[in-house]
């Protein structure tokens, strides 16, 4: 299934490279495919724009998140750090997240970012479930949400490119 891309977004994306996009824009796809129905916050943030997934719009619910960088764009897991790692393709040496770095579109096709995302979606509901917290009621489709924009920016200028 094809989600459409919120306008905002296609506007915070506008300076980066067109390679950067699609790859943005691909990852985006795929998180939705394995996680819809589900709420997207979207942030243009300092250094990156940001797209948070979860079944609720609230931040702790939060499962991964998109960083869309000038060279590559990273697919976050929130609870990265508990989350299994058979293949040792997690990066990242803090306390909670972890991440996949993705630089080309053969990166998009592989297969352990579609079990990574089920996997931390499992462990969320398992957390919740051990804490004695109410599932979040998941909403029907997509709802996309821009959450904040910052308005200084340490990103790269305007691409000159009309892709």
């Amino acid at each position: 299934m094809s989600y459409p891309t919120p306008k905002e977004l296609i506007k915070f994306l506008k300076p980066y490279d067109p390679a950067i996009r699609k790859l943005a824009l691909g990852l985006r796809q795929l998180v939705l495919e394995e996680l819809a129905p589900c709420h997207e916050n979207i942030y243009d943030a300092y250094s990156a724009v940001a797209i948070g997934y979860g079944p609720s719009d609230r931040l702790r619910d939060g499962l991964c998140h998109i960083a869309v960088y000038t060279n590559h764009v990273n697919l976050g897991f929130n609870f990265g750090a508990t989350l299994a790692d058979p293949k040792g393709i997690l990066q990242g040496s803090g306390n909670q997240i972890r991440h996949i770095t993705i630089k080309t579109p053969a990166d998009l096709a592989r297969p352990e970012l579609r079990s990574y995302l089920r996997r931390a979606y499992k462990v969320a509901l398992d957390d919740a479930r051990k804490l004695g917290e109410p599932t979040p009621q998941r909403p029907k489709g997509v709802i996309s949400v821009v959450k904040a924009i910052y308005a200084r920016k340490r990103r790269p200028a305007a691409s000159k490119s009309k892709k």
